[in-house]
């Protein structure tokens, strides 16, 4: 197996975790409050990293490095996660998937604008197709339409997610993924408990959890763990626009971990949805597809 057609296979792993966890995340969100939660978070991921350290071979950070990790970590963890937990309090789960959905458009224009790389008709056709994918899918569950100010915070924190990935192909030039999630998730920690803290201090802080919810969490840790490190190898091997296409996937992903652990209904206008979703996906990598298939007759051969 190619290098290419394992990081595809690892992009997809990701967006199935990430379908599910947006469902593990609803439910966890009726225990925690919203900055709370993403320090939990954060925190459980650090003890599962921490859990496997002796088995990885770890690259310390030069200080350039050390400049692109904590980049990295002010806007996927101190913007993007908080902001998303609060948007999807303040809004509704249909706008927060439509605006994740434009996460790919931007990134493929952002790829261009910082990283120099050329803009392919393929990509901006299967962001488009796949964003109209999920359009289907909010539009025809009945879900309802409008904007907020939770709408505001959730396209913020879609733009960090966005500017977040462009700083990992720097640092997976000579860092590992599992470097690069031990030392963004070490920062991330340290920037996120000013914040945790500043939520207890003003009173908003709500901690309801029992067991069950404890124990989902724990999982949600190692969900993040094993997404993170595929994700960091996916935008290493393909690039950050084409790996930011997935993002597209996992509502459809939650329509059906909805179905299969809560026992919600699935219409037949959101499975087409899901199909407009993949073949975006597909259609935005045709060409990789064609040299990795290409790459493996050599191989074969």
């Amino acid at each position: 197996m190619t290098r290419k057609k394992s990081a595809f296979i690892g992009l997809f792993a990701v967006a199935l975790i990430w379908g599910i966890t947006y469902v593990l995340s609803a439910y966890l969100l009726k225990a925690f409050s919203p900055i709370l939660l993403s320090f939990l978070r954060i925190c459980m991921t650090g003890a599962w990293l921490a859990a496997f350290m002796n088995a990885q071979a770890i690259q310390h950070p030069s200080r350039k490095e050390w400049g692109l990790l904590i980049g990295s970590a002010i806007f996927f963890t101190l913007i993007q996660q908080p902001l998303y937990f609060i948007g999807l309090q303040l809004s509704t789960a249909a706008n927060a998937s439509l605006i994740y959905a434009v996460a790919p458009l931007a990134t493929l224009i952002l790829e261009v604008i910082f990283l120099k790389s050329k803009l392919h008709w393929s990509k901006m056709a299967g962001a488009l197709i796949g964003f109209s994918g999920v359009l289907v899918i909010v539009i025809f569950s009945g879900q309802s339409l409008g904007l907020s100010i939770g709408d505001l915070y959730l396209i913020i924190a879609m733009l960090g997610l966005s500017i977040s990935i462009l700083f990992t192909p720097s640092l997976s030039k000579r860092m590992s993924p599992f470097s690069i999630s031990l030392y963004s998730t070490l920062i991330g920690s340290i920037l996120m408990v000013p914040m945790a803290a500043g939520e207890r201090l003003i009173g908003v802080m709500e901690i309801h959890g029992s067991f069950f919810t404890w124990m989902l969490l724990l999982i949600s840790g190692l969900l993040n763990v094993l997404a993170g490190l595929w994700w960091i190898r996916g935008i290493a091997e393909v690039g950050p626009g084409t790996a930011a296409l997935f993002n597209n996937l996992p509502p459809f992903i939650a329509i059906i971990a909805s179905y299969l652990f809560l026992g919600d209904a699935v219409y037949f206008t959101q499975l087409a949805g899901g199909v407009l979703i993949v073949a975006g996906v597909f259609i935005s990598n045709h060409d990789l597809f064609k040299r990795v298939h290409g790459q493996s007759g050599l191989d074969i051969n």
